[in-house]
């Protein structure tokens, strides 16, 4: 199981392509559509479904057109079930100067924590709420690596200035549901570079 960084849309959101045997996840379509379709369909994958970590306004801004273009469904957490369709909500009506009002439709799967497998891709969700309050990681075990949305950043954490957003909860999260992971395992952040659990353990200066 393979996975492929691809920052996409006005803030150059991470969305990630988990691929194995040509079959594909797509996390967190931010943007730019054409883009992704491009990277997909140069390398022959067959897409079955897309995760949102969240449902901030360039965490989804290409929902839609990838979901109609593949004909796949949406799995997020229920708590935000509503933002898709909001824009107050999703944030995009507050960052005018950066993007138009972003809405897609309803997702088709609430998910919640626990283990789960979608289209034969096995991994396990936690719940980590303090950036958004239906935040969600996805922790592919064998593979490796987590991917955490607008949780953890190398270096740094999410924002919580934001609607429901949370700073001791989102300390919570990271602390419980992303630390005790293992050293080595990869943490795929919603922007900027790829890390490591024990690289934030050691020197992340909101964890110490």
């Amino acid at each position: 199981m393979k996975l492929e960084q691809l920052p996409l849309g006005p803030l150059g959101t991470n969305c990630y392509v988990i691929k194995e045997d040509q079959r594909a996840l797509i996390v967190d379509p931010g943007g730019e559509a054409d883009k992704l379709i491009r990277m997909i369909e140069r390398r022959e994958l067959q897409p079955v479904a897309i995760l949102l970590t969240h449902a901030h306004f360039d965490h989804i801004g290409a929902l839609d057109e990838i979901r109609d273009h593949f004909n796949i469904e949406v799995y997020m957490h229920e708590e935000e079930q509503n933002w898709l369709m909001d824009p107050e909500k999703n944030g995009s009506a507050l960052f005018g100067m950066v993007t138009s009002s972003i809405t897609a439709r309803k997702a088709e799967h609430f998910i919640d924590k626990g283990t789960m497998e979608v289209e034969g891709f096995l991994f396990e969700i936690r719940y980590t709420p303090g950036h958004s309050p239906g935040s969600i990681s996805f922790v592919f075990h064998e593979a490796g690596y987590a991917v955490v949305g607008d949780t953890l950043f190398a270096g740094g954490i999410g924002r919580t200035d934001l609607p429901g957003g949370n700073m001791e909860t989102l300390l919570s999260s990271i602390k419980t549901q992303l630390m005790d992971l293992p050293d080595e395992m990869e943490i795929c952040p919603g922007h900027g570079n790829m890390t490591t659990v024990e690289e934030e353990r050691k020197n992340n200066p909101f964890l110490n």
